[in-house]
């Protein structure tokens, strides 16, 4: 009786303890879902296994789709909330509306109601930002680069101006296409992210 009792407190403590991890939620496109290299070598896995090492007892989901605009995120985000209960919302989208042209006030609506709705499911929210290329003209880059501080100010939630930075540019830190960044570069994202994000955990 003694032994079963305390086998069950020795249950109950262990389930506490896994009642008490919180879980990050990424929702990305292919920056974050690690495109043309191993899942394992993506900065959202190594986001993991930097959380393993240390004090934070956080699940990450990776719910990152290549390809993905701030309109699908948008769409998909209420049933990831509803799953997955996150406590942290990390937002990485903009990138595919910016190349495909997509008007910045449409990316900021997405964006906007993508935070509120993640704070309405009582979640801290992080804001990735991404700049694009000079070859779009002066006036879309420019009011493209505006979208994601403007949204992090107006709703209040810490924001990462840019998570190439230190990346892109740098031959050896991007792969061929000059889009998605190399194995090698996946730290220094995870660097970029790890500043704005640690005072959350």
């Amino acid at each position: 009786m003694r032994m079963w009792l305390r086998g069950g407190v020795l249950a109950a403590m262990l389930w506490a303890q896994g009642a008490l991890a919180g879980t990050a939620l990424v929702v990305g496109d292919s920056i974050s879902a690690a495109f043309g290299l191993e899942t394992s070598q993506g900065w959202v896995h190594l986001l993991q296994q930097r959380l393993n090492d240390g004090e934070h007892d956080y699940r990450v989901v990776n719910a990152s789709i290549s390809g993905d605009t701030s309109a699908g995120g948008l769409a998909r985000l209420p049933a990831l909330l509803s799953e997955h209960e996150p406590d942290i919302v990390i937002i990485e989208l903009g990138g595919n509306d910016g190349l495909r042209g997509q008007p910045p006030a449409q990316l900021k609506r997405n964006l906007a109601a993508m935070v509120e709705m993640s704070q309405e499911a009582d979640a801290r929210v992080l804001i990735l930002g991404m700049l694009m290329p000079p070859n779009l003209g002066k006036r879309y880059t420019e009011a493209f680069a505006k979208v994601f501080p403007e949204v992090a100010s107006e709703h209040n939630v810490p924001l990462v101006p840019f998570l190439l930075e230190g990346v892109a540019g740098v031959p050896s830190m991007m792969q061929g296409d000059q889009v998605h960044p190399t194995a090698e570069a996946q730290s220094k994202l995870l660097d970029n992210v790890w500043s704005a994000l640690n005072p959350l955990l």
